[in-house]
């Protein structure tokens, strides 16, 4: 007998959380009516109000320690018993402000990936979108091109005038020269750490936005790859087959967070990619098996396990793979309510950082390895094994007492990860996380490379610098030439310094290929000499499912090129 209501097929609830079947403004009215107002406010203390209280603090600090040490030596012409009290007062100044030095730059530059560099992002990203929907279908790439760069240079030039705005208003609020005395008196002293702050942070935003503005106007803009390379003689060779965005999920009939009803339930459409994949690899072996990020639906431990179920049906492809984490991994603090965030101390968002980093160690621990001040030296596993115990106890517990500082930048400091060349001119491969430290469901795809990573990588790069490389990331790392469907897509699932990124990259142009995934869509590209690879995703519904087989090739001249790609779609 047929029930009424199918239970496979879902039902409202499992849109709840869809980006795609519900509209920004619902999203919105649900944030609003089931946000934890507390959670909110505990969020806003720390990650806002009490970086910009340092940052606005660092200069009368650094004058009130100066004016005392300036006193305690004036002294000295008088006295000299003062003379014993000056070197502990010089090591105490020097050392405890150097700490509160640290403190202040690290959280200038927190303010700076997570406010102010979105802001120029939503202007410059705004005015193409607005450009693009005006333009003629038909318009040259050329003029597409100079249309990005005008919006990129007017972006940069409202920021520069609006962020001086600000700060001339603010200016007279200000105080940039403190004494002790001074700084006892808390509510007098606030308003002026603020007003500092804010002024700090308008002037750097009027010089970075204008910096930046004139930074991707010059640069060279995204095209359409013209052609794939042919077959020439001397030719070195390697297939990767390219997936992203799997969204493995937990549940034999579950529903994936974005896709909700409209999309494939279950794991049968993963199951049957990697069957496929399997067959391909059968007729004409595959060297490496990538997936740029999304491994999971929501870094859960069931949907782990299924995946792991899943591959290991397989075993000739799992030696095989290179993945890194993605948003869904890392970032979704809730699969059914957009409105859930974690407090920055709560455990859950490094217990899901940490599951994901086991996972990976068990993928590819014995081959891909970690970058330290020595360069490419250990690897994944070897890195890890010190760390086991308090990996395992941690997420036994939750508790925050077993989080050691050690366990708690064991995240930042494994990517980028990097399987070396097996030879010093071969190819090898760059795995980085280009995850936001985000705390919130809402905000979960946006993405980040910080400038730790991005020296990391010329590290690891000068560390093989005839070598080749395909620089893995989740985020795409610039906009494509094309029309977007929603402003929404471009700013809330955009890498903040995707330009940035691609300047520092452009430095390997000719000797890398940066492949990524994240939009579900294909794309494949060039910036300058960079090439650019999107994947689409074997098991969402952007698009006909399906993902890549590429095939990459390195000429007698020592550079890299992209060969026709193969195209597998994923049976229904």
């Amino acid at each position: 007998m047929t029930p009424i209501l199918d239970p496979r097929n879902g039902d409202i609830e499992d849109d709840a959380s869809s980006t795609h079947q519900r509209s920004l403004l619902s999203l919105a009215g649900s944030l609003f009516a089931e946000i934890s107002l507390p959670k909110l406010i505990a969020v806003w203390v720390v990650l806002l109000l009490i970086p910009a209280l340092l940052l606005g603090a660092a200069p009368l600090l650094a004058t009130a320690w100066a004016i005392a040490v300036w006193n305690k030596t004036a002294d000295l012409l008088t006295e000299i018993w003062p003379a014993l009290l000056l070197p502990p007062l010089a090591l105490i100044g020097w050392f405890g402000g150097r700490r509160l030095l640290r403190a202040a730059e690290s959280s200038f530059w927190s303010l700076n990936a997570l406010a102010v560099q979105p802001i120029y992002v939503i202007f410059r990203e705004g005015l193409r979108h607005l450009a693009e929907a005006l333009l003629p279908s038909g318009l040259r790439p050329s003029w597409r091109a100079a249309v990005r760069s005008l919006s990129s240079a007017v972006s940069g030039i409202a920021i520069c005038l609006l962020g001086f705005g600000v700060a001339a208003l603010l200016w007279p609020a200000t105080r940039w020269i403190g004494t002790i005395a001074g700084l006892a008196t808390p509510h007098v002293v606030i308003p002026t750490l603020l007003a500092n702050s804010l002024t700090l942070i308008a002037a750097y935003c009027a010089v970075a936005g204008l910096a930046w503005g004139i930074g991707d106007a010059v640069m060279a803009q995204p095209r359409d790859l013209p052609g794939f390379a042919p077959s020439a003689p001397g030719d070195r060779t390697w297939r990767v087959a390219h997936l992203s965005d799997i969204h493995t999920v937990g549940e034999r009939y579950g529903f994936r967070i974005e896709s909700g009803r409209a999309g494939p339930r279950g794991n049968e459409r993963l199951q049957q990619a990697l069957a496929q994949l399997n067959a391909i690899h059968a007729r004409e072996p595959l060297d490496v098996v990538l997936i740029t990020g999304d491994l999971t639906d929501a870094g859960r431990s069931a949907e782990w396990a299924e995946f792991f179920i899943a591959l290991g049906e397989y075993p000739a492809l799992a030696e095989r793979i290179v993945a890194i984490p993605g948003n869904h991994d890392v970032n979704v603090v809730d699969r059914s309510s957009p409105a859930r965030m974690d407090l920055p101390m709560s455990p859950t968002k490094r217990l899901r950082q940490l599951r994901t980093l086991s996972a990976l160690e068990r993928l590819q621990g014995d081959r891909l390895r970690v970058v330290d001040a020595g360069g490419v030296n250990l690897t994944l596993a070897e890195r890890l094994r010190p760390h086991s115990a308090g990996i395992t106890t941690f997420a036994d517990t939750g508790s925050p007492r077993r989080l050691s500082r050690e366990l708690s930048e064991l995240w930042d400091a494994a990517f980028p990860m990097v399987l070396p060349p097996s030879t010093p001119d071969g190819l090898g491969i760059i795995a980085l996380n280009s995850n936001a430290e985000t705390h919130f469901s809402f905000t979960n795809a946006l993405g980040l490379i910080s400038a730790d990573q991005a020296k990391r990588l010329r590290v690891a790069t000068g560390q093989y610098p005839q070598a080749c490389w395909i620089v893995a990331l989740h985020h795409h790392v610039i906009e494509y030439p094309q029309k977007s469907k929603a402003l929404s897509m471009r700013i809330g699932t955009a890498l903040i310094n995707g330009s940035w990124v691609i300047r520092q990259l452009q430095r390997l142009g000719g000797r890398a290929a940066v492949m990524h995934g994240h939009r579900h869509i294909d794309w494949i590209g060039q910036c300058g000499r960079l090439l650019i690879v999107s994947a689409p995703s074997p098991v969402m519904v952007m698009q006909e499912p399906s993902f890549y087989v590429h095939t990459l090739a390195i000429g007698t001249n020592g550079r890299l090129k992209l060969r026709q790609a193969e195209r597998v779609v994923v049976a229904a």
